[in-house]
């Protein structure tokens, strides 16, 4: 028997009947047309699979953010407050969030659960990239077998409203290392789009001894991204310091980074 076409399809949404829009009643005024919850959901759910988080961190979201544990700094609260109030204030304040500490203090949760938010609640186009896998896809590129040049991979990097930059600093620096960071850093800065970064590396120049006297010279964020760009970093983004013990060692839990 022949089944017709909108029998095989989803139903329809019983509020707008497929359309999109529905009628919202103003007191006082006359009805006007707004877009239905079906279709402010369903860009929801593209923005969100568009953000390439990993599957690890799905689930990070700020009201997941642990700073109440025993041995909790004070300053993974103050991070979690920060990260709440650019979500906030944006789009009236577009200025990025650099949140530096040792590994396993919640950055990379910190970070995702922040674009997490502006795309939920505000349906603000955001993006996910891991600092090491982003220059290996670009090293990729120039391999003659491979269709993806490296402006095809660069342009979402370039475009995305909200960029989150995760582990900066994480590759050996090189010269090619330098002159990518730059051109991702100042055209994002030239272009006035809001980046979100993490890094392991204390915010110091290069060259400083961040360790005990005595100690092999812990390497710093100048070290590994040079200074014109550390500085580039303060204009674009407020830092949020994050210390205390590895939380993924204590608790064993995927949720920190």
């Amino acid at each position: 028997m022949a089944t017709s076409l909108q029998s095989k399809s989803e139903p329809a949404c019983p509020v707008c009947d497929g359309t999109g829009w529905k009628s919202l009643e103003v007191p006082g005024k006359a009805s006007r047309m707004t877009r239905c919850d079906c279709r402010i959901e369903g860009r929801t759910t593209l923005l969100v699979d568009s953000s390439r988080i990993p599957a690890r961190y799905e689930h990070c979201m700020l009201s997941e953010f642990v700073t109440d544990f025993a041995g909790a700094n004070r300053s993974l609260a103050a991070a979690r407050l920060a990260a709440g109030r650019f979500v906030e204030e944006y789009p009236l304040e577009k200025t990025g969030l650099l949140f530096i500490g040792p590994i396993g203090t919640g950055k990379t949760h910190l970070a995702v659960a922040t674009i997490q938010e502006l795309v939920r609640s505000k349906g603000v186009p955001c993006l996910f990239c891991d600092y090491r896998e982003l220059l290996k896809e670009i090293q990729n590129s120039y391999n003659a077998s491979v269709q993806t040049t490296e402006l095809e991979i660069l342009r979402p990097v370039f475009e995305a409203e909200v960029l989150v930059l995760d582990e900066l600093g994480a590759v050996k620096p090189s010269e090619w290392v330098w002159d990518t960071v730059s051109l991702i850093l100042n055209t994002r800065y030239n272009d006035k789009r809001t980046t979100i970064i993490t890094t392991n590396f204390s915010d110091q120049p290069a060259g400083h001894n961040t360790g005990p006297r005595g100690a092999a010279r812990e390497e710093t964020l100048g070290d590994r991204i040079g200074e014109r760009m550390r500085s580039r970093l303060h204009e674009m983004c407020r830092v949020v310091q994050m210390d205390g013990i590895d939380f993924r060692l204590k608790v064993q839990s995927a949720n920190f980074r």
